[in-house]
């Protein structure tokens, strides 16, 4: 009997080893975001070096960070300056696996100041200030602690310069460092507005862990 209603039902289809996001699951990764992290870890290599190569007070290195907070979320906004850290830590700089935690940093506030909000040219300042200053505490007892306020950035000039006033070697650190933070984001978040309106709006949602229509990025 029972192999008889079996029979009846036809052959079943074999299930997919990787779903879409959307199915009735909660979607993990998708193919288009680690292509996404891919993306972001690039950009921020590709900045941070123009910003050593010029010797500039700001460091450019956590563009693909903010950018990959604002579609995917604080904890995925934590992995590009992870790796970008590690990347350049052990080739070409080895001050970006000391800070590397700050951009781990720069990426979860960049999730939470952005959850379920799009990033536009209008009100940049107000959220560069929420990604700054965690980040500005955390590099600001890494430089002075362990440094003495000498790391590969331009801005280690600025600060060698107040050291030698009233402020002395942490307050110079500090006030050095959230000014030249909180432009670099200001920069960088106008980086990611101009990036996200070049990017079509079915991609960002695929980004996002949004359905993919007529396409196989399915989940890993």
């Amino acid at each position: 009997m029972r192999q008889t209603e079996e029979h009846g039902r036809g052959p079943r289809t074999p299930q997919p080893l990787i779903r879409e996001a959307g199915q009735g699951e909660k979607p993990r990764i998708t193919a288009f975001q680690i292509c996404l992290l891919g993306m972001a870890v690039c950009i921020n290599m590709a900045g941070g070096q123009i910003a050593l190569f010029l010797r500039l007070p700001i460091y450019l290195d956590s563009i693909g960070t903010i950018l990959t907070g604002a579609l995917m979320g604080p904890w995925f906004g934590m992995l590009p300056n992870l790796l970008s850290g590690l990347i350049l830590g052990m080739t070409t700089d080895i001050y970006s696996l000391y800070f590397a935690p700050v951009g781990m940093a720069v990426g979860l506030m960049s999730g939470l100041a952005f959850k379920g909000k799009d990033v536009k040219w209008t009100g940049l300042l107000w959220p560069a200030a929420v990604i700054t200053v965690p980040g500005t505490l955390l590099s600001s007892a890494i430089c002075a602690g362990l440094f003495g306020g000498i790391t590969s950035s331009g801005s280690t000039i600025l600060v060698q310069l107040l050291a030698k006033t009233p402020l002395g070697l942490t307050g110079s650190v500090f006030a050095v460092q959230i000014a030249t933070d909180y432009l670099d984001r200001v920069i960088s978040l106008f980086a990611v507005v101009c990036i996200l309106r070049a990017i079509p709006s079915e991609m960002k949602r695929s980004w996002k862990g949004g359905r993919r229509h007529g396409s196989a990025g399915g989940a890993v």
